[in-house]
């Protein structure tokens, strides 16, 4: 893990943050975190998935919404034929 302080998960892309869980994940299953780092990698990790949690969840929402306008639709051209 860098010293520096990351950037927060909800200015990451969603590519960004999978990409950094993923990198985290392979250092966690290899071994490769420090004892002491291990509760800051752990902490990151759970971090960015509760960000793209929010943010499939938020895209699911509009999905969800939008699903009645485009059935709408598809009962307009029935009715049209």
């Amino acid at each position: 893990m860098s010293t520096s302080s990351p950037t927060p998960a909800s200015e990451l892309t969603y590519v960004e943050a999978t990409q950094e869980l993923d990198q985290i994940i392979g250092q966690l299953d290899q071994g490769l975190v420090d004892l002491d780092e291990l509760d800051i990698a752990f902490q990151r990790a759970v971090e960015i998935v509760e960000e793209l949690d929010r943010r499939i969840k938020g895209a699911r929402e509009r999905v969800d919404a939008l699903l009645p306008r485009l059935a709408a639709l598809g009962d307009l051209e029935s009715v049209e034929e």
